[in-house]
């Protein structure tokens, strides 16, 4: 698990959203130019009966698949999580993310972040191969059209001392379902520590409305280094809300992202898919079986 010259893919695993991790497992590998070469990190809920099902799970798909689960204590963050415009997002795991330099072993320097509602449809050697230049601790791609003040209420653009935080940085919204760290970097400058402070200050006055990115904005918004949007067509979910269907944003793909309400397993369920769910149901391995009767 500590080759440097393998790439170093880490993911959340729950029982709610295995059939998604799943697929995307099953999307990585299948686009890679080298998949013995791909080491799979997964970050699950520290209950020895979960830990049990994800594992078989994951054995009987992908027999020969490199990969370690991780337990993640879930009363260290659970204090620190402010109720969010969807349930979902509140969940202890989805801020897994921010103590991923804690929970891999040290000797792995870089890893690429991927959630679980997505597939690959491109060799994630490239992705993983993007450079990080000489102080970004991660790698995402931005998209600065985005309305970036909605992410964070008046109360924190009315405090002088607050609205600073963004002074010099040109910061722009990044989606962190799709992210390049440099994991050492990371651990050097304490990262985990710096959003923390930011979780505990939301608690004593509200200062953003959505789960786990704004504390991520609030640190990196303006110094990641670049991806290709390409890499994250993000929002195929819709929004937050009803999670209606969405179109591709103009572009090439190499990564197709059902962040928002809607996830395309639920809508395939429920026999009212959206026409790009069409895109993910090729690489669903739990598929429900139904009948044409029903």
């Amino acid at each position: 698990m500590c080759s440097q010259a393998a790439v170093h893919v880490a993911m959340t695993l729950d029982t709610a959203y295995l059939r998604g991790s799943m697929a995307a497992i099953f999307s990585v590998l299948q686009h890679s130019s080298c998949p013995q070469n791909i080491l799979f990190h997964f970050i699950a809920s520290s209950k020895k009966k979960t830990d049990f099902h994800l594992r078989d799970t994951i054995s009987h798909s992908f027999p020969y698949l490199n990969f370690q689960i991780y337990p993640f204590q879930n009363d260290p963050v659970s204090g620190l999580i402010s109720t969010s415009i969807r349930s979902a997002l509140d969940c202890p795991l989805n801020y897994a993310r921010n103590y991923l330099a804690n929970l891999l072993p040290s000797c792995v320097k870089k890893a690429v972040y991927l959630d679980s509602d997505l597939v690959v449809v491109d060799d994630i050697a490239k992705l993983a191969a993007t450079p990080l230049g000489d102080n970004a601790v991660l790698a995402a791609p931005e998209y600065c059209n985005a309305n970036f003040t909605s992410y964070f209420t008046p109360s924190f653009w009315s405090n002088p001392t607050l609205s600073m935080t963004f002074t010099g940085r040109n910061a722009c919204y990044f989606n962190t379902g799709v992210m390049v760290i440099d994991l050492q970097r990371w651990r050097e400058g304490d990262y985990t520590r710096k959003i923390t402070e930011w979780m505990e200050l939301q608690k004593r006055m509200r200062i953003y409305e959505l789960g786990s990115l704004p504390p991520f904005l609030l640190v990196f918004a303006g110094n990641i280094a670049p991806v290709d949007h390409r890499w994250n067509q993000h929002g195929l979910g819709g929004d937050n809300y009803r999670g209606l269907c969405r179109d591709l944003h103009p572009g090439p793909v190499s990564l197709l992202h059902w962040s928002g309400k809607g996830k395309p397993w639920v809508r395939l369920d429920s026999n009212r898919p959206c026409p790009l769910d069409a895109l993910w149901s090729p690489y669903d391995l739990l598929q429900t079986p139904f009948s044409l009767d029903s």
